[in-house]
Formats: structure tokens, sequence, C-alpha cells
């Protein structure tokens, strides 16, 4: 019997059918082995460039640079803002009133103390001086001739009384008028600089603030004519923290507490130096800090009221201290360390920071001489791994 498959098939004779499928079925396994060795093939593949090939490589030892802790003395001290003060400012005034003539100085000029300043019309003083010295020599006269009088009992005791108290009147008015002459003469009451004149001449002043006749501007003799500034010698204010007290009060009470002062924009100016003479008495409670002062001859005048400076100031020396570039000083949770370079490893050192100027820091900790310490790199360093030394670079 023949079987009829499709067109695209052959005839097969039915005997020969199950030795067709058997070889079918043989076929279609081996098939299925290649393909399940090439799947496995490319998952191993995948497998490997995923987990194999993107395996982290150990990183190289980051590159740091070193510098050998030292021994010395450290000077200890602070940089401020100063501000130049004057010893002494005065509003010059009038103290009697009259119309100004004359001032006998320029403005912005350097004046003495008693140097004459401005000139008040004197001849109303004058008349009334004249008139009270008048007035005592006649009381003057009346109380000896009564005084004459009374020891010959030719006068009651209270005429010879009322003649001696005509003649002390008289001596007080006098003294008055001559006060008030001298006052026509406005006088330099200290060194200093004038300022601009704040009065011109022509005006008429008033003492006290009362009202005065005349056709001039009137002014209140409670404005001031000029302004006097002392310059020579000057006082420098400036400012330090409290934290510092102890060492100030202990460096003042030495005597030996000294001020270094650098004018701003004036760097080809040497500094000047003076000893501190003043040392507040109250902490300001809004910025922390102490008041200091220190006076300065100020010979040549560079030094102006108002002016800024900067301020250095020594407070303490420490000797034969252990010392570390700033740079090496790391902050941490709790406290301060640094990293010290041993066997080519980093190690964490705690350490206490006595002085740090910005440059240079004083330290306590279990760091010796000699030991290279980390300056640049620590970012990087993990402690207690390995790290590479590197040389610094030139400026």
């Amino acid at each position: 019997m023949n079987i009829r498959y499709p067109s695209n098939l052959e005839t097969v004779p039915s005997g020969n059918l199950a030795a067709a499928r058997e070889r079918t079925r043989g076929l279609s396994i081996w098939t299925w082995l290649i393909l399940g060795v090439v799947a496995a093939v490319v998952l191993a593949f995948v497998a490997y460039s995923i987990f194999g090939g993107s395996r982290p490589k150990t990183p190289p030892p980051p590159p740091v640079i070193v510098q050998k802790v030292a021994m010395q003395d450290l000077t200890v001290s602070e940089h401020t803002i100063g501000t130049v003060v004057s010893n002494a400012t005065v509003q010059v005034t009038a103290r009697v009133q009259g119309q100004i003539l004359n001032a006998f100085f320029t403005e912005g000029q350097m004046v003495k103390k008693g140097d004459l300043l401005f000139q008040i019309d004197p001849r109303p003083y004058k008349a009334a001086y004249d008139s009270a010295t008048a007035t005592l020599a006649s009381t003057k006269a009346k109380a000896e001739r009564y005084a004459r009088l009374l020891a010959l009992n030719a006068v009651a005791p209270q005429d010879a009384d009322d003649a001696r108290a005509a003649y002390r009147q008289a001596i007080a008015n006098a003294d008055a008028a001559r006060l008030n002459l001298e006052y026509t003469q406005i006088r330099s009451p200290i060194d200093g600089k004038t300022g601009p004149i704040l009065i011109q001449p022509g005006n008429q002043i008033t003492a006290n603030g009362s009202s005065s006749m005349g056709v001039s501007t009137t002014v209140t003799g409670n404005s001031a004519l000029v302004v006097l500034t002392q310059l020579t010698p000057i006082k420098i204010s400036f400012a330090l923290p409290q934290a510092d007290l102890p060492r100030i009060q202990k460096r003042f009470a030495g005597g030996g507490m000294t001020v270094a002062l650098m004018q701003q924009n004036a760097p080809d100016v040497p500094p000047l130096s003076a000893k501190v003479d003043f040392v507040g008495n109250q902490v300001n409670d809004q910025t922390g800090t102490i008041e200091l002062r220190a006076t300065f001859g100020n010979e040549n005048y560079t030094l102006v009221p108002g002016q800024v400076v900067d301020v250095g100031v020594v407070l303490d020396t420490l000797k034969h201290v252990t010392v570390v570039p700033h740079d090496a000083i790391n902050q941490g949770p709790e406290k301060n360390f640094v990293y010290v370079v041993r066997d080519g490893k980093a190690v964490m050192v705690p350490v206490k920071v006595l002085h740090d100027d910005g440059t240079t820091a004083a330290i306590d900790g279990n760091v010796k001489v000699g030991d290279s310490v980390i300056t640049d790199g620590q970012l990087r360093v993990v402690p207690g791994k390995p790290v590479t030394i590197s040389k610094p670079q030139k400026a």
C-alpha cells in the first residue's frame, strides 16, 4: 500500500515510514543539542562581560605631599584691623558775645596751645573793664578811709563794714570785666591741627544762646568756630578675641606687650612699633572682643584720626614646641588630626592645636620630630592605606 504525502514530499513506502520518522527524530535531537551549546556559550560570554570584565580594579595609592615635623620656638601673635584715634578733639567756641573781627590761622594749620585763633570786638569789654577798674579804686579808697575813721570811733562799725563789702564787690566786678576782655581773644586750648573755619569773621557771636543786635549774622555761642584735633601723640584702637584675654593680661602685666602697625595701601612704609598702654575694662557682649590701645609719637603726622591700619600684637612665645605646617591640620568631628606617613601608609594621629597663625601650627600629640605629615592630598587618603609621596611643585 502506498501513502501519498503532499506534492512537495516524495512518496515513501509504508514500510520505510518508521525508519524515516526515526531519522527525523534523531536529527531534531542533535539540532537542539547544538543550539543549547551555542546558547550556553553566549550566556557564559554575557556573564563574563557583566560580572567578570567590570570587576573593580584596585586603585593605585593616591599621591600626597609631605613635610617634616620640627621643633622650634613659636611666637603667638594676633593680626587685626585698628583705627587711629586722637587723644583730644576740641570744639572751639566763644565765651563772650560780639562780632568776630579776625581769624589768625589758615584752615588745616598746625597750632600750639595758647596761639591766637579769633579776635572778637574788644571795645565794649575794654570800656566795661575801665569802668570796673575806676569803681575798684574808688571803693578801695573809701574802705581804707572808713577803716581809719573806725579806729578813731568817728564812724559807725556798720558803715565801715559796708565800705569793705563794696570794695570786695568792686574787686569781683573788675576781675569779671578783665576775664571778659581776655575772652575776646580766642586761643587754642591744645596743640593740634585746625579744621575748616565754621563761622567766618564778620559774624556776630552770642554767648549762651542770647540774642544779639546788629546787622551781621547772629550765631549762638554754643556753635563751634573751628574743631582742633591733636595729632601727636596719637592712639591706635583695636580689638582682640576674649579667648586671648589670659595671655593679654599676663603680657600687659609684664610690660612687654608691643604692637606693630602697618598702614594699608602703603607696603613701602616700614611698620611702626609701640607698647600697649590700655586694656579695656569690659568685653563687648556683641562681638566678644576686648579693646586695646597703643600710643604712637606720629611726629611726621602720617597717622590721621579715623584711618584704618593693620595691627599685629605679640601675645606670647611658646618655647620648644612641636610644629607642623598649617595645611597639615585636619578638622575631625571630635578633634583635630594629622596624617603621618609610616611605612608607606597614612596613619591618622589625633593632635591638640596649641596655636595656629595661619602658616605654622604648634601641636601636642603622638607626633615626633622628623615624622612626615601630609600637607596636600588628604581628601584622597584612606587611613591605614598606602600612599605615594610626590614632590611639591615649585611656586
